[in-house]
């Protein structure tokens, strides 16, 4: 259990900071070519969302790697899910249907990771 939600947990970790590091790095322009969303958001909310993003990333694998504070991982992982709903309903506003499934997935895994170290697996104590 503990090596299925390490996986997980790298992997939501992996795909945060790839997110973010997109939303951060290249320019707005490039991001409404290929998703309609950014469109009618301003250039400062897609950073801040990507910087949001790029902190979940660290904030899943960081606490316990450095062992400091290490609750912060099922946190993080809570914070993620509320992220995910509200990537949801913004791609289900604009249609992206796939988008919306993707979400879902990576709100389940995030839900598995947040109930298993809080839980069975947990850090505290």
């Amino acid at each position: 259990m503990n090596l299925t939600l390490w996986i997980i947990t790298g992997l939501l970790a992996a795909l945060a900071a790839f997110s973010g590091a997109t939303k951060v790095v290249l320019p707005k322009s490039k991001l409404d070519e290929s998703t309609d969303w950014t469109a009618s958001v301003s250039t400062g909310f897609v950073r801040i969302l990507g910087g949001l993003e790029i902190l979940a990333a660290a904030g899943l694998t960081l606490p316990t790697a450095l062992d400091i504070v290490p609750v912060m991982v099922p946190v993080t992982a809570v914070c993620w899910i509320l992220l995910m709903i509200g990537g949801m309903i913004t791609h289900a506003r604009y249609g992206h249907y796939k988008n919306v499934a993707l979400c879902f997935v990576l709100l389940a895994a995030a839900t598995f990771v947040a109930w298993g170290r809080f839980g069975p697996e947990s850090f505290i104590g």
